[in-house]
């Protein structure tokens, strides 16, 4: 019988396990990467933001306490252009109007845009895309197509206007753009024209999405046509009224298309808007600190009265 063959003995350099390679700590940027990579998706935005509105309002407000005519080294002056617009009588006119426009557009314009938008919302209304268009075509037209049909219907000597009031009613002549007054109803009568049918398409957007079954509940509870808008269209209407309240309330307060191009803002100041004089100053008067000053108290006013707008009207509220 043979032996076995003898055992190797195992050297104690056998048992040794292989070195294992350090592993490299995480780097700056892998221990921040979930942190930080959402704003670096989003930071464009604020890039955005703040290019172009957050300098551009902090250089207006520079620009408001100096005195500069567009060239060389603004001097600044403190708060003597905030303190020169409290007692210029142009400033407060302007202030005026555009008091007068805000109240007719949300008093005249918003109303008409509801009963418009509830016709062209009506059942069996045949040729209803047409009115659409009818009504919104007066937010694409041209500003310089608009002055020249405006111009046409209230010129004094040969307008339409007068022609037909002379010919029906024995009456005309009327200095619709020359006269103070009647230049204000002018501005409003073009504000109502172009913006209605603009304000209609939301209103329209708004009726369709009220729910039908809360109509026929009122009308199986014997409520009338009057009565089932001023007690169901009304309050499903509520958010967008106050959308479009808020916009009106903002845009009109910035009015300058209008009055600038039928009227020139005359005659005199009576139709000056404030807009209207921020580009006087700015523009044709060279006094580019005394613009941006009435632009600040303009940006400030428009803020208060929107943010106190959006209060009464429950914008942002949740409903419970």
């Amino acid at each position: 019988m043979t032996a076995p063959p003898p055992t190797r003995a195992l050297t104690p350099t056998s048992t040794r396990a292989a070195p294992v390679a350090p592993v490299p700590s995480p780097s700056w940027w892998m221990r921040r990467q979930r942190t930080w990579a959402p704003y670096l998706f989003i930071s464009p935005f604020y890039v955005l933001y703040g290019l172009f509105l957050l300098v551009p309002i902090l250089i207006g407000l520079y620009l408001s306490c100096t005195e500069w005519a567009g060239l060389g080294a603004p001097r600044w002056v403190g708060l003597r252009n905030y303190q020169d617009l409290m007692v210029d009588r142009s400033f407060w006119t302007a202030v005026t109007n555009t008091g007068l426009y805000i109240v007719f557009t949300l008093c005249v314009v918003l109303p008409a845009a509801l009963l418009i938008a509830q016709a062209l919302n009506a059942r069996g209304l045949r040729g209803r895309d047409v009115f659409r268009l009818t009504y919104f075509m007066p937010v694409v037209i041209s500003p310089i197509v608009i002055t020249l049909v405006f111009g046409l219907f209230f010129d004094t000597e040969f307008g339409l206007l007068n022609a037909v009031g002379q010919a029906m009613f024995g009456f005309g002549g009327i200095d619709w753009l020359g006269s103070p007054g009647w230049a204000r109803v002018t501005v409003v009568i073009l504000v109502l024209w172009r913006w209605t049918g603009y304000l209609t398409i939301f209103f329209l957007a708004g009726l369709q999405n009220v729910p039908k079954e809360l109509h026929e509940a009122a009308s199986i509870d014997g409520a009338g046509p009057i009565s089932r808008f001023r007690h169901v269209t009304l309050p499903s209407l509520r958010p967008v009224t106050a959308f479009v309240a808020v916009t009106v309330l903002v845009s009109t307060a910035q009015i300058f298309d209008e009055p600038f191009l039928l009227t020139q803002g005359g005659p005199g100041e009576s139709t000056l808007s404030v807009a209207m004089f921020i580009f006087r100053a700015g523009f044709q008067r060279q006094q580019l600190g005394y613009a941006a000053a009435a632009g600040v108290l303009l940006f400030v006013a428009v803020f208060v009265l929107g943010r106190i707008a959006m209060g009464l009207l429950g914008v942002g509220k949740d409903e419970r």
